[in-house]
């Protein structure tokens, strides 16, 4: 079983209220989203079995994401990780908070873990066109010494 570091490259097809856990209910603007995560177990924590479950609709409803992703407008359209046994969500979070115009919608969403300061968030809204953000979030990848793997979902 792999384990790793991933981004979420998501579609959200039109603006519209999700309500995120015990952490309120949130307008989400239409366009692409990034949400980093991690998956550094093994067996039912491993990479693989993470990814799956994010795809799927079919789940209990538990972290952030979850929430998100079960909104009929939104939809995961390219998943881009790295294997690696080190704790690398937040700095990934971090290289991806810099890339122009990134904007946060909901302040500790996913990131209620982490102790960095220099974030808030491990989802980010960008007003771009997918391949641009697909590339840019690569280079993220690439900044911290991360090797990124792109994964295209079917849609």
């Amino acid at each position: 079983m792999k384990q790793g570091v991933y981004a979420l490259i998501i579609e959200n097809k039109q603006d519209h209220c999700v309500q995120i856990g015990k952490l309120g209910n949130f307008l989400f603007k239409q366009g692409f989203y990034t949400y980093i995560g991690s998956a550094l177990g093994k067996s039912a924590t491993s990479l693989d079995i993470r990814l799956k479950r994010h795809l799927s609709s079919k789940k209990k409803l538990f972290w952030h994401i979850d929430f998100f992703l079960n909104s009929k407008y939104v939809k995961i359209q390219t998943i881009i990780y790295t294997n690696t046994i080190l704790k690398e969500e937040c700095s990934l979070a971090s290289a991806v908070f810099q890339i122009p115009n990134a904007q946060i919608p909901v302040t500790r969403f996913g990131a209620s873990d982490c102790k960095r300061i220099n974030h808030s968030s491990h989802l980010f809204h960008f007003e771009m066109e997918k391949n641009e953000l697909i590339e840019l979030v690569k280079s993220a990848f690439l900044k911290i010494n991360l090797l990124p793997i792109t994964m295209k979902i079917k849609n």
